[in-house]
């Protein structure tokens, strides 16, 4: 079992990355070539001749970086797009103990679970964001295509406008008159926003995350993903402690960040991983404390880890498809209001004009 810290990048690393897809290819070849007996040079010759883009670029590094005496692990920290710091860590302590082949299908599985919990958390947000598209492009189409015609028939007629309808054609009017600055100042905080949240994501979704539907959400899609790596860590020889302070970055949440942390100190201090959780109840469910504690008794901490990132998997899964449940008519039912809104807006001043001349 490693006693070592955690494994940094200790030179240059590569900006490179690849999509999920091709990071499980990639892994799923060099484990089963390896399974058959292949040297690990041969195995990465032999994906040459095949292989097209990024994927090639990253295993000639690899190749060089190998020829010239590296570890696989110090190979892959070199690019810190591709392999989390988890699945550095898992190699390396496959690589001091033996069974490389054996723990890269095991990294490539982990992986897959993540793409699907991933992919599961996307196609929820498809349809809330297909009909925030739709709102706004019928926002723009009768900002600038119906209400100024309509503004300039009222202008002619001379007719005295609601305030709703006086803030509509001045949104229009805004638009139209400052089309190319408004397309600037949206381009510059799109920008913005991406820099942001590539330098400090935290920053953007603090905020979001604490919102009451999203908050429990999260919470559970953090110990999901806290618990399956930290299984995958622990099977792979790792110390609880190093283990730990390796999870500490894949949550979201900093309450979550701040009970693994507090758990890695209770540890060093000669306490249990389970005492560190009953510390933070409420933050950690009941439930996953219960199975971590009968773990560390049994001395299968990580089987237990294992079972509790399949159930928060589940409970998180059915927890996302209640929240699009309700988001869904919430999101009908303002975008109808919304749209209704401007209809009456547009139609009250005719009604009052209708009204005026029938009265003379």
């Amino acid at each position: 079992m490693s006693t070592s810290r955690p494994t940094k990048p200790a030179f240059k690393t590569d900006p490179v990355s690849l999509s999920n897809q091709d990071k499980v290819a990639l892994l799923t070849n060099l484990s089963t070539m390896l399974s058959a007996g292949i040297p690990l040079l041969e195995v990465i010759d032999s994906l040459l001749e095949d292989i097209r883009g990024p994927q090639k670029r990253i295993l000639k590094l690899i190749r060089e970086d190998i020829i010239q005496g590296k570890h696989l692990y110090e190979a892959f920290s070199r690019f810190p797009n591709v392999f989390s710091q988890v699945t550095i860590n898992v190699v390396k302590a496959a690589e001091e103990a033996g069974g490389l082949d054996t723990t890269l299908k095991q990294v490539k599985n982990q992986m897959v679970k993540d793409m699907e919990f991933h992919d599961k958390i996307v196609f929820a947000m498809i349809y809330p964001a297909l009909i925030m598209i739709l709102l706004v492009g019928m926002m723009l189409m009768m900002l600038v295509v119906v209400i100024p015609k309509i503004s300039q028939v009222f202008s002619k007629l001379n007719v005295d406008l609601p305030l709703p309808t006086k803030i509509l054609v001045w949104l229009s009017n805004t638009l139209l008159q400052n089309t190319i600055p408004i397309i600037i100042g949206l381009v510059a905080i799109g920008f913005a926003s991406v820099y942001l949240y590539r330098r400090n994501k935290n920053l953007i979704l603090q905020p979001l995350i604490r919102l009451p539907l999203i908050t429990s959400l999260v919470t559970k899609i953090d110990l999901t993903t806290f618990s399956r790596s930290l299984s995958s860590l622990l099977s792979a020889g790792i110390p609880i402690t190093s283990a730990l302070e390796l999870t500490e970055n894949v949550v979201i949440k900093k309450d979550i960040s701040r009970v693994i942390r507090m758990c890695k100190e209770m540890i060093l201090a000669g306490k249990s991983f389970s005492a560190g959780l009953k510390a933070n109840k409420g933050e950690i469910p009941t439930l996953m404390i219960k199975i971590i504690e009968t773990g560390e008794r049994s001395g299968s901490l990580d089987r237990s880890l294992g079972e509790i990132s399949e159930y928060m998997d589940y409970s998180a899964t059915n927890d996302l498809r209640a929240v699009t449940a309700l988001l869904e008519p919430i999101m009908l039912i303002t975008v109808g209001l919304l749209i209704g809104g401007i209809m009456v807006s547009i139609i009250a001043p005719i009604y009052g004009l209708i009204g005026s001349v029938g009265a003379r």
